[in-house]
């Protein structure tokens, strides 16, 4: 399976997306700050908890979060970041690196969350109960 996150706007608080699945429109997704400086470490151009993960592609798994205590999709192997999940939310207060998906955005917020959530999570879960590699593209 084939997620594609394409960042379209980026705001002071926050950056605004949209998710493919196998290159079908799927949601909205809303990430802290993009701050990457290509071809420097993360260390010096990351804000801890203020910061979207560098653009590349990523396994996505599902495992037990200690945060949200439930099983959530778990972006592996982020450079200078740890427990980067997909999960609903709001706004950048509510992502920590993470990020969130909606059905809709209202200039630095998403809607409806949990109504994109649910079949994404259906889908990563099916996909990766086939044995499918579930990968995710950033750009």
């Amino acid at each position: 399976m084939k997620l594609e996150l394409t960042r379209t706007t980026k705001l002071p608080k926050c950056t605004i997306g949209t998710l493919t699945v196998n290159g079908l429109s799927q949601c909205h997704t809303l990430e802290d700050t993009e701050r990457e400086v290509v071809g420097q470490p993360v260390a010096s151009w990351k804000i801890p908890r203020l910061t979207a993960i560098p653009k590349g592609t990523y396994n996505v798994t599902i495992t037990m979060s200690n945060r949200f205590q439930k099983l959530l999709p778990l972006v592996e192997s982020v450079p200078g970041f740890e427990g980067v999940r997909i999960h609903t939310g709001n706004t950048a207060d509510d992502t920590e690196g993470c990020i969130i998906v909606g059905t809709g955005v209202l200039v630095d917020r998403l809607i409806n969350s949990r109504v994109a959530f649910e079949p994404l999570y259906g889908q990563i879960k099916e996909a990766l109960y086939r044995g499918e590699k579930v990968e995710l593209t950033i750009k």
